[in-house]
Order: structure tokens, then sequence, then C-alpha cells
């Protein structure tokens, strides 16, 4: 019924495409991520530490933004240390805290953003903060400095001086010194501005490769829900939704038991392209304009173009990429029709559907059944949604729902959680 499938994913081909997608939302914050992993990586070099520490702070700069859920927030991360800049680090760490190969990983991030201050950021709240944190936070400050649009040979002594101002107050001293005797390495400053960075930073950071269990790309893929859905409460709990549908639809319909879980994981990434979307957009009351129409309808080609990156994943990008294309060709983007639209893709279009006007959202309830099995059946009147898939749906609707209602609460409660712990830090 499928490709075969690998037996391994590679989690840094995941990371990256995750932070690829983050970074899609404004040229003003490309690569920062990218950037943050490599002078993390090289301060880790320069201090001497082991490769396992050297591989965490790689890890933890890859996805230390991942908790600022705007593009203003990420835009004001860059541009200064605002008195709130904690939150987004202790949102991003409650993101990833529960991932088995991130423990460690999500306490850099937790607190990237403490000062030094003269040996009292060492601590916070009585609990031990880790040196990795304070490597993390001085790469993350020295990756904003650089001007991208200037020589960057030319910039490091005034980098220098800044870094240099804020000894023992901002930054630990013996950080600072570090990063001194490593500036004088014009390869690190010119690898920072480099644009294939993303592609050859595994191999100048000796980073090895982390393959992943279909159960674990399962977990970290929950988390990739997660990051997308928060943005915003009218989403908080699509995702989830989608890929329990998607899950249990494609059991009924004869799915082995990997196929199951390949589509668990596509419903979790479905909506992955909606990264490069505005938040303002996506939460616009009124009417959307041309423009920020077409943006939404953008968001299945970038999630289909970020997975095609990955090796292993190429059915699961179809599943998952496809799910507004529609049998009479008049979907998008690519305008596929019947003959070259794989049931996974149709299961995954009829889920996103069904989740999408049933589930409640902050300013409507869901639809009742009978509304529902009426627009579903409209749709495959119109050629639009496959009536296979359909009439499997109808056959299960009880069961059907009641799973992606329980999946919906209990995502509800999650960001609720997350929402509310934010006005505890």
């Amino acid at each position: 019924m499928t490709d075969v499938y690998p037996n391994l994913i590679s989690m840094y081909d995941l990371l990256i495409c995750l932070t690829n997608a983050i970074d899609l939302i404004s040229p003003q914050v490309a690569d920062h991520h990218q950037q943050v992993a490599y002078l993390a990586f090289k301060l880790g070099e320069q201090l001497d530490l082991s490769s396992e520490e050297k591989k965490e702070l790689l890890l933890a700069g890859l996805l230390h933004d991942i908790g600022a859920l705007s593009l203003d927030e990420r835009l004001e991360l860059i541009e200064a240390e605002p008195p709130t800049s904690q939150n987004h680090a202790f949102r991003g760490a409650q993101l990833i805290e529960g991932f088995n190969p991130f423990s460690n990983v999500s306490d850099i991030i937790r607190y990237h953003h403490l000062h030094w201050n003269n040996g009292e950021g060492a601590t916070f709240k009585g609990q031990k903060v880790p040196y990795a944190s304070h490597i993390l936070h001085l790469a993350d400050r020295i990756a904003v400095l650089i001007d991208r649009n200037h020589d960057v040979i030319g910039q490091i002594k005034d980098i220098r001086a800044i870094i240099s101002a804020q000894k023992n107050t901002t930054f630990a001293p013996e950080l600072v010194d570090a990063f001194i005797d490593m500036s004088i390495h014009e390869y690190i400053w010119l690898d920072l501005i480099y644009k294939p960075l993303l592609h050859i930073l595994p191999d100048i950071t000796s980073f090895g490769i982390v393959e992943l269990t279909l159960d674990e790309v399962i977990d970290l893929t929950k988390i990739f829900a997660s990051i997308i859905d928060f943005r915003s409460p009218f989403t908080a709990n699509h995702s989830v939704g989608v890929a329990k549908t998607v899950e249990k639809l494609a059991e009924l319909a004869g799915f082995s038991e990997d196929e199951c879980k390949m589509m668990l994981i596509a419903g979790y990434l479905h909506d992955l392209g909606k990264l490069a979307v505005k938040k303002e957009v996506l939460e616009k009351p009124g009417k959307l304009n041309a423009e920020e129409f077409n943006s939404i309808r953008s968001h299945t080609f970038y999630t289909f173009r970020l997975l095609q990156a990955i090796k292993g994943m190429e059915t699961i990008n179809k599943w998952a990429s496809f799910h507004h294309e529609k049998l009479n060709g008049k979907g998008y983007p690519f305008h596929l029709n019947n003959k070259s639209i794989f049931l996974g893709s149709r299961i995954m279009a009829v889920a996103d559907i069904f989740t999408a006007i049933t589930e409640d959202r902050p300013y409507r309830e869901g639809m009742s059944k009978e509304k529902t099995i009426e627009v579903l059946y409209s749709l495959v009147e119109d050629k639009s949604i496959c009536p296979y898939v359909v009439s499997i749906l109808m056959d299960n609707f009880e069961l059907i729902n009641t799973i992606r209602i329980d999946a919906q609460l209990k995502a509800a409660a999650k960001y609720n959680y997350f929402i509310e712990k934010e006005s505890t830090i």
C-alpha cells in the first residue's frame, strides 16, 4: 500500500525542518537558530567540553526560540532582551521536556536568557542553572549583533567590545574570555553568514547522526504539533484532533500498524506550513483580503517542501501535504486529481475537514452531527473528497468523533496549562 518505510529517521533532519518552518515567517529571523547552534557548539569547543555537552548545546541552539509564538516576540528578542524574555525560554523548555532525547536540552533552554549578574545567575529561584544555559545566552547575543548587510569581518572589533563590556554582568567572565580567544578565527564569522550553513552544520560541528524509531518520531512530531497549534487559541488543538482521526480512519481502511503510525505522524505535521503564516492572519476575525487568503493557501506547499528534505518521510509527506487537493482537480497547490491522490492523502483531507467543522473554537461552536454529515456528503457530491473514506467515517461516526473529542480535550488541557503556567514565571 505504501513505499517501504526505513527503520530510522534522522533527528537532525527533523529539527532542521522545524527551524526552517519557524524561520519562514520573516527574513529578519531567518537562520537565527542555526547561527546560535553553531556559535554555542564553537564556544563548547573553546571551553573543551565533552562531545555530549557540545551535542546538547547544538540541539539547544536549534530549538532555543521555539517558545516564541509570534513574529513580534521573535523580533523583540533579536533587537533587545525585554524583561519578559524569560517567558519564551520557559515555554520552549515546557514544550520539549517530555521527549527523552531532550531531557537535558530542555533545562538549557529554560534558563538561556538569565544574566550572570556577578554569579547570582548560577541559580534561579533556588534551582541550579546549567552552565550551558549561559553559553547559549552568550551565543544568542553574539548572533543578534551581526549585521548581515555589511562586511562581517569588519564587525568583529565592535562585537568584541560590546560583549567585553558586559563581562561579569550579563555574561560569565570565563565565557567572555573564551569568546574573545575564539573570535580571532575569521572562518567562524564567515561560517555564520554562509548561506549553506544549514546544510554543512552537521559536518563542521561533527554532529553525529541521531536516528529515531517510528515511535520516537511520533513523540517528536507531537511536539511539532503543539508548536504549530499553540500559536493561537483558534487552532490550539486542531492538529491533535486531525492526527487521532486519521490514525483511526487508516486502521478502519485496512492500513498496517506501521502505516497507521505513519498516518498519525502525517496528521501531526499536516499544518506545519502554517508556521510561515503570520499569527495576525490566522486570527483575523473578519474576511481575509486576497493577499491574506493566498498566504493561508500557501501552507500546504510549505509543508510539502519542508518535509521533502527528510529522507524516509516521502510517503508521510504526501499524506500530510495533499490534504487540500480535491478529486476533481480544483484543490491546491498542485491541482492533483482522482488518479494521483493517494488513499492516505484522501483520508487526511476528510479528517481535516471533519475536525475543522466539528471542533469548538473561541468564535463558534462545532457543527452538529446532522450538519457535519450534510457538509461531507455535499463535498462528495461535487467530487471534492473521497466517497469511500466518507463512508468509513459515516459507519463509525460516534467512535471517531469520541476519539477526536477525547484527544482535543487532552490537548486543550495541555494548552491551558501551558498558558496559565506562563503567568507564574
